[in-house]
Formats: structure tokens, C-alpha cells, sequence
């Protein structure tokens, strides 16, 4: 068995930028995990709301989205990202995705000279057809070693409760993703490693597509078989997007894809399931967004992955059929016969 290590050092000041489940969650995690190594770590979040700082630097607790769970005392919060930043050698970004580039533009002057930026996001840029990591790439001018992406089955309650779970870093660089690895290991919180930073990050954008398709066959009182079909048909299409970028059939069967697109399709904690079962009920997506307390970023990034898969000429019928929905060119009731409309062919001929 391979022991994970890294010559890369192991940072001891971390900067969140997002106080939402997932980046309050992670902060949870880093501290968690240097406690369980016998290491002295400052994690700092910044968040924008004054309320959502004040509660957990005085309470420990980030009531809106992570109800009662106590958070370490090594993490505190500031709305100040200058303070958030200083020192910082690793860096964790859980913004939405369509607001990343903006705020690059401002972090980048007051970001460590030497520092790695980690996304926590999934979502694929309007406009550009960019992944996260490209944009990151980007606007802070830094090479592919220093930009890494953590994706996976990765429901922040489940693990903010500490219930066991695995996930993927990815970095074009091994040593990186070790390094930021071997920062995160906690108790109950496992990463593996990986290079294919391209596979791992549309199996973690795509998921978020097909989750809706199987939330508006849910809401739509559809059965278990439909669902199964869809994500494993979902799975299909994620992998010829991956495969036409670059990406690794390998990382499809992984937590970064397979693993991802269950848990997402299947939980009731998913922003982006729960997001589609309201639609298939009939709501609009106005009043979606009125429900629902957290970006379902697979409302965003849908029509960006229906545009690159056009670009490629990758055939991806569930997330054109779920776009079509949310571009009110198709109703709920017509999507569950388009969802597996295509011509009959062999199941291995992608």
C-alpha cells in the first residue's frame, strides 16, 4: 500500500473564501484534520455578511447553513478579505461559480506570493465555457501546479455531521495534490489524489445537470427505474464531454464521477436534486429561487455545458432536454420521454 507524503509543505495559515455549507464545512475539516496530525493550523473565513462572521467567531456555529454543528475554535471569520488573506499559503475558494471572475480581479493583489489556490466549486463559466480552474488560472496569473480542485460525493451536512466520506484533489501536479491531501485528511474525511484535473472537474459540473433531470423526474412522481436510468445514461454523456477535453475514463468511474453523480441524484440534501423535484412540481424558476437558501449551480452552468458539448459535437440528450426545460422551450411533463430519446445502438457505444 502507498503511503501519501509530499515534499510540498503543509500550510499552517488557510484562507476560505465562502462562509456557505461547503466552504464552512472544509474550514471544519482543515482544522479538524491538523488536530488529528498534532498541528498548529490557523484556517480564516471570509464571508459577506457581517451576521454569518459574528456567529462564528462568537458562537463557533454557522447557523444558516450548517444548523447546529460546533465549529473548531481554530477557525475564525472576517468580512475584511485583505485580513482573511495575509499569509495565506493555500487558499480555498467555495464562491458561486458565476461570480468567481470579478472577485479574482480584486483578490489577486492581495493573495501570497507563493500561495495554491484550491476550488471547492462546480460549476462551468456563462459565456466562456471555462472551468473553474481555468479561470483561476486565469485571472491570477498562476501555473497549473499551484491550482487544485477538490471534488467528489461531497454533501457539506453529511460531513460537517462527520459521517464518513471520500473525496478527490486533483492537480496537474502530484506533489500539489499531496500536499493539499495530506492537508485535509481527517478522521472521517478521506482524499485520493489524482492528476486529471479535466475529468475530475466535469464529473463534478455535469452532475449537477443531470441532477436536475432525475429531481424533475422525481417531482414528477416518476419511479426508480427512470431515475436509474437517467444517471446511468447521465454517466455516458459526462464521460464523452470528459473524454473530448481531455479527461480520463478512469476518473468517470471515480468518486469525481460516478460517486458524485449518486450522491447528488439521490439525496435529499442536494441543492441541485432538490431544486429539480420543484420544478417537476410544477414551480417556476423564480420560485425555486425563492425556496431555496443556496445557488442550485446546476441552473447556471447547464446551458454553458449545452453550448460546449455543441462546440465539440459531443451528443449530450439529457442535458439538452434539462436546458430546454429551463429555457421554457420544453415542459416537465415532455422531459421524461426526451431524456432516453435517442437512436437504439449498443449500451457500450457511447
Amino acid at each position: 500500500m502507498t503511503i501519501l507524503q509530499s515534499p510540498v509543505p503543509v500550510p499552517d495559515i488557510v484562507a476560505v473564501l465562502g462562509a456557505g455549507s461547503w466552504g464552512t464545512t472544509f474550514a471544519k475539516i482543515l482544522a479538524d484534520a491538523a488536530e488529528a496530525a498534532g498541528a498548529e493550523r490557523s484556517i480564516r473565513i471570509w464571508g459577506r455578511r457581517p451576521e454569518v462572521v459574528e456567529q462564528i467567531n462568537s458562537l463557533h456555529r454557522n447557523a444558516q447553513y450548517l444548523k447546529d454543528i460546533e465549529l473548531p475554535a481554530t477557525i475564525t471569520a472576517s468580512t475584511d478579505v485583505a485580513e482573511v488573506l495575509k499569509d495565506a499559503t493555500l487558499v480555498i475558494l467555495a464562491v458561486p461559480a458565476q461570480s468567481l471572475r470579478p472577485q479574482l480581479g480584486e483578490w489577486k493583489p492581495l493573495l501570497a506570493p507563493d500561495a495554491v489556490v484550491v476550488s471547492l466549486m462546480k460549476g462551468l463559466e456563462l459565456g466562456t465555457d471555462a472551468r473553474m480552474s481555468e479561470v483561476i488560472a486565469q485571472e491570477l496569473g498562476l501555473p497549473a501546479s499551484r491550482v487544485a480542485v477538490v471534488s467528489g460525493p461531497n454533501l457539506a451536512m453529511e460531513i460537517a455531521r462527520e459521517q464518513p466520506t471520500a473525496s478527490v484533489v486533483a492537480c496537474s501536479d502530484a506533489d500539489t495534490a499531496a500536499a493539499i491531501a495530506l492537508s485535509c485528511t481527517a478522521p472521517y474525511f478521506r482524499p485520493y489524489t489524482s492528476t486529471d484535473v479535466v475529468g475530475v472537474e466535469i464529473g463534478g459540473i455535469v452532475k449537477n445537470v443531470i441532477a436536475l433531470a432525475v429531481g424533475i423526474c422525481e417531482g414528477r412522481q416518476m419511479g426508480d427505474n427512470t431515475k436509474a436510468s437517467v444517471i446511468t445514461r447521465g454517466l455516458a454523456e459526462t464521460s464523452r464531454l470528459a473524454l473530448a477535453l481531455g479527461g480520463e475514463a478512469h476518473t468517470m468511474a471515480g468518486l469525481a464521477g460516478l460517486g458524485d453523480l449518486v450522491a447528488t441524484c439521490s439525496s435529499a440534501l442536494s441543492r441541485n436534486h432538490t431544486a429539480g423535484r420543484l420544478l417537476g412540481e410544477g414551480l417556476s424558476l423564480e420560485q425555486v429561487a425563492e425556496q431555496m437558501t443556496q445557488t442550485a449551480e446546476g441552473i447556471k452552468s447547464g446551458p454553458a455545458v449545452h453550448e460546449l458539448a455543441g462546440k465539440l459535437n459531443v451528443e449530450m440528450p439529457i442535458t439538452a432536454a434539462v436546458v430546454a426545460v429551463l429555457e421554457g422551450r420544453m415542459s416537465v411533463d415532455d422531459l421524461g420521454p426526451r431524456l432516453l430519446a435517442r437512436a437504439l445502438k449498443s449500451e457500450g457505444d457511447y
